[in-house]
This record gives C-alpha cells, sequence and structure tokens, in this order.
C-alpha cells in the first residue's frame, strides 16, 4: 500500500517542495520516518496515530515508512504532521489519491484530530502556487494564505474530520477570505518633543534616504524618545513591501489573525540579546530582530552594552541588506534590509547634567572604544544629543507634528524612487542602497561642492565607505530641498554628520 502528497520545508524565506511518500508493509509493526528529519517531525508518529483513532481509524499493525523527499534537505517543525497523515489515509484507501493529488499540506495534529495553526502559512501558499498546487492548511491560517492570491486553491480544515467529508463530498470547505489588515496602532508623535531641533532635522534625513543614525548624549537628552518617534514620519509601506514584511513575519509566526503587516516595523532589542536572538540562528534557525526589522527600523539602546562580536555581526546585513545563517548542510538567507537606530551615553558615567565625570576625557574614550571602527564607518548619520534644559520644558509645543515631517519625507523617497525606476536600478529605494557606481551618476556635487569635498577627504582622512556614505547623505539633502544638483551646503551638512567616527579614527 502506497500513498503521497506535497508539502514544503522552509529554508529562509524560501519554500522547497517536499514529497511525502508512505508505504504499508508487511512485516515487524514499526513507524519509520527518514529524509533527514528533526526532533519534531520524528514526534510526529504520535500525534499521527492518535489523530488516526480520532476519526476512528487505526494504525495497520504492519511496518510503516514515511519518506521525506528529497532526502537531502533537513525537516524541521511540526507542519509535515498533516502531509503524513493524509499521504498514509491514501495508502489505506481511507481517502482516493486523486482528492490530494493537486494540493500540498501543512499543518500540526492534535491528539483529538484537530488541525493546529503553524508558523508560514503566507510562504508556503505562495511555495504551494510556483509548483503548480493549491494549499490545504489549518484554519487558523487560512486568512494568512489567502494573501497569496485569488488563483491559489486554499482548503483551510479547523479538524481532520471535515477534511475527511471535503474530500468525500459530504461537506464543503469554503475558501478564507483574506486577514483584513491590521489597524494601525497610535504611533507616538514628533510634537512631543519640545527642544532638540537639530536631533530633529537629523532625525528626517535620517528617514528620507533610509540612513542609519547614532545619537550621543547624556540619559533624559530624549534620544530613545526621538527614535520610538521615527516610524511615524516613515512612508507607508507599499503593498509589494506589505508582502516582504509578511513573509517574513509569518515565518516567526508573528501575524495575529492572518493580518498583513501595515507598517513598517519597529523593534528594540534589549542589550542582554544574543548573536542568534539578534541577528537570527539557533539549532533551528529562525530570523533575527534584524530581519523583523525588514523595510522598518532596528533601535539598539545602549549601544556599547551590547557584546562586541553581536554588534560586529550586524555589519554584513547593513552594507548587503541581508542576513545569511551558513550551516554544515544547509545555507539559509534572509532579508535585512534595515535603518540602524542606535543611541549611546558619552561615557560609563552617563554624562547626567550637573555630574562631572571622575576619569574625564579617559571614560568617554574607553566607552566609546567599545563600537568597532568598522561598525561606526557604516553609519551615516552621527550626532550629539545635548541635555535638555527646564526652559526648553516650559516652552510651547512644536509648531511641527509627524505628519508635516512625514510629507517633506515622502515626497524626498518618491523622488528617489522615480530616479533609481529611470535608472532601471532594481531593488532600489532609498539612497542608503545606492551603490557607489550608480552614486557617480547620480550625486554629482557642483564645482564649489567639490572643492568642499576635495578638501574633506584629504583632511579629514574620509575613507572609500565613508566617502559614499557622505555622497548619500548629500543626496538626501538635496532630495529634501527638491534639487536636481548637489550644493555646498548639502556637502557641508553631510560632512558634519560624520563627526563621531572620524575623531576615533579607527575606521576600516
Amino acid at each position: 500500500m502506497y500513498g503521497q502528497i506535497s508539502t514544503l520545508a522552509f529554508v529562509g524565506i524560501e519554500a522547497r517542495a517536499v514529497e511525502v511518500q508512505v508505504r504499508i508493509t508487511p512485516g515487524k509493526a514499526a513507524f519509520v520516518i527518514v529524509g533527514l528529519p528533526d526532533k519534531a517531525v520524528a514526534e510526529s508518529s504520535e500525534r499521527v496515530r492518535n489523530a488516526l483513532h480520532a476519526v476512528g481509524l487505526g494504525l495497520p499493525y504492519k511496518h510503516v515508512t514515511v519518506n521525506l523527499a528529497p532526502a537531502d534537505l533537513p525537516k524541521e517543525g511540526s507542519q509535515f504532521d498533516l502531509p503524513i497523515l493524509l499521504a498514509m489515509m491514501v495508502a489505506m484507501e481511507a481517502v482516493a489519491p486523486d482528492a490530494v493529488a493537486g494540493y500540498a499540506a501543512i499543518g500540526e495534529l492534535a491528539l483529538d484530530g484537530s488541525i493546529r495553526a503553524v508558523p508560514g502559512a503566507l510562504p508556503a501558499a505562495i511555495g504551494a502556487n510556483a509548483i503548480g498546487k493549491g494549499l490545504i492548511c489549518p484554519a487558523a491560517c487560512g486568512p494568512e494564505a489567502a494573501w497569496a492570491g485569488d488563483e491559489v486553491d486554499i482548503l483551510a480544515a479547523p479538524h481532520l474530520l471535515s477534511l475527511v467529508n471535503h474530500f468525500k463530498g459530504s461537506q464543503t470547505l469554503t475558501r478564507p477570505k483574506p486577514g483584513l489588515g491590521a489597524d494601525p496602532t497610535a504611533r507616538p508623535d514628533l510634537a512631543d518633543v519640545k527642544g532638540q531641533e537639530s536631533a530633529k532635522r537629523a532625525l528626517e534625513v535620517a528617514a528620507a534616504g533610509g540612513h542609519n543614525l547614532l545619537m550621543i548624549g547624556p540619559p533624559g537628552s530624549g534620544k530613545s524618545m526621538l527614535a520610538a518617534r521615527l516610524p511615524s514620519i516613515l512612508p507607508p509601506l507599499t503593498p509589494e513591501e506589505m508582502l516582504e514584511v509578511s513573509m517574513v513575519h509569518s515565518l516567526a509566526g508573528e501575524l495575529l489573525g492572518g493580518k498583513l503587516a501595515s507598517e513598517r516595523p519597529f523593534r528594540a532589542p534589549h542589550h542582554s540579546a544574543s548573536m542568534a536572538a539578534l541577528v537570527g540562528g539557533g539549532t533551528r534557525p529562525r530570523p533575527g530582530e534584524v530581519s523583523l526589522a525588514h523595510l522598518g527600523v532596528l533601535f539598539l539602546d545602549e549601544l556599547p552594552e551590547f557584546q562586541a562580536g553581536v554588534l560586529d555581526a550586524l555589519r554584513q546585513p547593513l552594507e548587503t541588506g541581508e542576513t545569511i545563517i551558513a550551516r554544515a548542510n544547509h545555507r539559509i538567507q534572509y532579508p535585512s534590509r534595515i535603518q540602524l537606530v542606535a543611541a549611546m551615553n558619552p561615557c560609563k558615567c552617563g554624562g547626567s547634567v550637573g555630574v562631572t565625570c571622575r576619569r574625564g576625557e579617559r571614560c568617554a574614550a574607553e566607552y566609546q572604544a567599545r563600537i568597532s571602527g568598522p561598525l561606526l564607518d557604516r553609519i551615516d548619520l552621527q550626532i550629539e544629543v545635548p541635555a535638555v534644559s527646564a526652559a526648553d520644558l516650559i516652552l510651547p509645543a512644536p509648531a511641527e507634528d509627524s505628519a508635516i515631517v512625514r510629507a517633506r519625507v515622502t515626497r524626498a523617497r518618491e523622488l528617489q524612487r522615480g530616479r533609481f525606476m529611470a535608472l532601471a536600478a532594481k531593488g532600489m529605494r532609498t539612497n542608503a542602497e545606492c551603490s557607489g557606481r550608480l552614486l557617480e551618476e547620480i550625486a554629482k556635487p557642483d564645482a564649489e561642492g567639490s572643492k568642499l569635498l576635495r578638501q574633506a577627504a584629504e583632511t579629514l582622512q574620509l575613507s572609500a565607505r565613508g566617502f559614499h556614505r557622505v555622497m548619500r547623505v548629500a543626496r538626501t539633502l538635496a532630495d529634501l530641498d527638491g534639487e536636481e544638483g548637489i550644493g555646498r551646503m548639502h556637502i557641508a551638512e553631510a560632512l558634519s554628520y560624520r563627526g563621531e567616527t572620524l575623531r576615533q579614527k579607527t575606521a576600516a
């Protein structure tokens, strides 16, 4: 007796086709699963056995072999329960082979026969459509899987019995409807910030060009407050970006109720986060905070308190926009196009108002030296955020709120998007992503700007990476002003944001 059905295994956000083959043969009673299963897959034998009993079927007292092909692809997670059971029911002639031939299946089984939700329904539905099949999934995952498109045939079953009845024609499972987008949460408004006009200007520039930002200042100066308001001035996600973000969050099991992510992510991990938590990995590799912040903001407060190795692991994602997790038998890639925002105190003592550091400049130098030069060189904007005085706090609220600043940021980003589309620069959205070759074409300063840039490159010892990042920021400043050319003032302001890196002079 033989039965088979398709399912999917996740390698990063890619869903790869897997064939579940079941053969029942005479011999010593056994239930064997082969094909590089992990512990969760190996334990599916007991869940399958009890789910069969829940619908009135018994496991044959024979030798049952389950093969997950291709055999060299690691199989992880409980989503293989349902396809194993369906292939077994085909082998037992309880379900017709033609009924499941056009589907791939994912789902975890409970002992009472109900089908539980599993992460990754959205990429699974897209992967099933790519191999010309529909998707059988848990009812709880149906609204999420339905976002893959109307052309994908989706069966979302709450219980194994309802699925069997659907195949027999005694019950009809209706196609699930896509879950409505998550209601946008109330974002903190930039109008709440009093004073710190230069910091708010840097925040606007960072938002307009997708640039990384480092804020250095004493406790209570408003660094975290400013960072929390960055998402409120970022443009909304486009439909394509919503799908990109939601696929990563689907794999992490963070799409509640099948609702797509409608706002740019804002992730703020604690400084005790491990490397696996921040960049991804673990025994069963999962996306880390840097991938969950894809197309959004990753905020690292108290930057020097993070482990040095964890911080340096961010260098590749910041440069390439992707995180690669390599293992002996497979290689996983997650998208990680993030905007890094970091905050730190000037020294270990904090540098609070009225508090004098007893160690002086040595304390600040040692504290700031915890951040490597190569990482600092990848941060475009580095500003000092001074302490706020009581006089600033009694001032009236600023005239500009987040909506006004967001309009300017959106116009600047539309200019960038249109420019890159005209140049056929596929995949580029912001100036921060612009390649060095393309930068030479779109960021040509005028004569005065070139003269200032040449002097600064020699005097301040700009690295090649630092030079390109200055030009990217200058291009963003010109876009905010609505100007096609880059002038001396744009170059001068862009250079002013590189001060902290240049003072350390440790960049690679």
